[in-house]
């Protein structure tokens, strides 16, 4: 039997990378690894991923860390995956090969289908069984696109091959947890689950069950599916060739939940928000699947010994990926980490408004026709203005989602942070600003591995094991702007926003254009 004080082996499957950690069980990273990887855009609001590159390199990742940490699979004593969520693969189950690429959570194809099962009157239903808005955000209709448009294999649709039991579908933890066994085990953890839109969640079996009507409803076979199970036990065993020797795999949780049980928001109420590709809050809403606030969902936030934890959630499409933008599309600088510098270099945003809806404007407006704008600008505007009101852009957004789940009878006290983008001073001391309320920074900022990692080890122990740095907080900024200041700066936010939605809006345009 495995020593469980032993580290833990955590893959971060995010967007663009992927990592493997490993932990010791005080938390201190013994070892570390990690791999980018190419993003597909094969017309404008879509996205790919090559699923078969993602596990290589993940593959490649935990051979590394491994190495660097100076183990071997045998001195580990488990597994934890944690992963970018609602992204869908599909893939042949006798080959273990996609059928087409993976189609990524911020992927806007499916944006049409969503509007016309609106239309038709299916919102409010999909919302009580699943907590979830139509929106092409969410797996059930990524999946349904790849059945319609993959190639014809001897013959068949894929369509067909997914009805008779050929194929097999799941988000990236499914994928992970495939190939890790050898293709043994086709599940997905309940945080997972809730977040494909073909699972019903509240008063149903565990918290969390596939749905024959939703699946009906967004023509997705119910063959494809994997068995919904907790996010912490045994859940599988990894194929020994492939680490050199077999661990047992013991968590699994969608990123967001993940980062919500590493910054330890185990009480009704507590939340945090990860800065990333794109900005993501959760709440601890307990075990009730509470009916959201006006723009929130509810989602799953884990399921442990069959017990099911809810959380509100609000998700922002951009966030760390508008400094990219900044980077790549309209290089004012050359490093992301650049874009403090820039910002800090002039006092205010110059009157300069960034609405970075570059993918549509998620929680609380899901608009997925917005589009991005910068507004305000006069002769006397300069990169470092439009930087500066880029991280602006972001924390309105965030300072969004903070008031939504307050008025929503979920107050937030404090906000605890993380993700690549919460190492920024200025962007958090603007995020206290904008939201009024006190943002706690952790020492530990990947808080998503962290929570992989308290999972896995809580399949194997029975109990959360005590990682006492996640519960350090490094700083906490605390807001300096003036309530009028706030209210005004938010005022401006709100009209440009509205100005976004209606250039983008494919109503007003032929309004405008009779």
């Amino acid at each position: 039997m495995k020593n469980t004080d032993a580290p833990i082996l955590a893959f971060d499957c995010g967007t663009t990378s992927v990592r493997a950690i490993v932990f010791a069980s005080d938390a201190t990273t013994l070892g570390v690894a990690q791999q980018e990887f190419a993003q597909h855009f094969p017309q404008p609001g879509w996205v790919e991923h090559d699923a078969v590159e993602i596990w290589s390199a993940a593959l490649a990742c935990a051979r590394s860390a491994l190495a660097a940490a100076k183990l071997s699979a045998r001195d580990i004593a488990a597994i934890g995956i944690t992963n970018q969520r609602e992204t869908a693969v599909v893939w042949d189950r006798a080959t273990g090969q996609p059928i087409a690429g993976a189609i990524v959570w911020q992927d806007r194809r499916t944006a049409p289908l969503m509007a016309k099962l609106r239309a038709d009157g299916h919102e409010a239903r999909v919302r009580a069984l699943t907590g979830l808005r139509l929106d092409p955000y969410f797996s059930a209709s990524k999946i349904a696109w790849i059945l319609d448009h993959a190639p014809v294999v001897d013959g068949r649709s894929a369509r067909t091959r997914a009805e008779r039991g050929e194929l097999a579908a799941g988000t990236i933890d499914s994928w992970m947890l495939w190939n890790l066994t050898g293709g043994r085990v086709h599940a997905t953890d309940a945080s997972n689950a809730s977040r494909t839109m073909l699972a019903a969640i509240g008063e149903v079996a565990g918290g969390c069950a596939w749905s024959d009507e939703l699946c009906e409803l967004f023509r997705v076979p119910r063959a494809l599916l994997g068995e919904i199970v907790d996010s912490a036990g045994m859940l599988g065993e990894s194929d020994a060739a492939l680490l050199g020797a077999a661990i047992p795999i013991t968590g699994i949780a969608g990123d967001q939940q993940a980062a919500l049980f590493g910054q330890r928001c185990l009480e009704l109420g507590a939340a945090k928000c990860t800065f990333g590709t794109g900005c993501f809050l959760l709440a601890n809403a307990g075990n009730r699947a509470i009916t959201p606030p006006e723009g929130l969902l509810t989602t799953v936030a884990w399921r442990i010994d069959g017990r099911t934890t809810f959380a509100v959630e609000g998700s922002v499409f951009v966030g760390g990926s508008a400094v990219q933008w900044l980077r790549d599309g309209l290089q004012f600088i050359a490093r992301a980490s650049d874009v403090n510098a820039l910002a800090a270099s002039v006092p205010d945003s110059g009157g300069v408004v960034v609405v970075p809806a570059l993918a549509g404007l998620g929680a609380p407006w899901w608009d997925a026709d917005a589009r991005g704008a910068v507004l305000g600008l006069t002769r006397g505007s300069t990169k470092a203005h439009i930087a500066r009101a880029t991280l602006e852009g972001i924390a309105h957004q965030v300072a969004d989602l903070v008031a939504s789940v307050s008025a929503g009878g979920v107050p937030i006290d404090a906000l605890r942070v993380d993700g690549g983008a919460a190492a920024s001073d200025l962007l958090m001391q603007i995020q206290a600003d904008f939201c009024g309320i006190p943002v706690d920074r952790p020492r530990v900022l990947e808080t998503t591995a962290v929570g992989a990692a308290l999972l896995a080890r809580r399949g194997i122990v029975g109990s959360s094991a005590d990682l006492g740095a996640m519960d350090a907080v490094e700083r906490r900024f605390v807001a300096t702007l003036s309530a009028p200041s706030r209210a005004s700066q938010r005022l401006r936010w709100k009209r440009a926003v509205d100005a976004a939605r209606a250039f983008g809006s494919p109503a007003q345009i032929s309004l405008e254009a009779q």
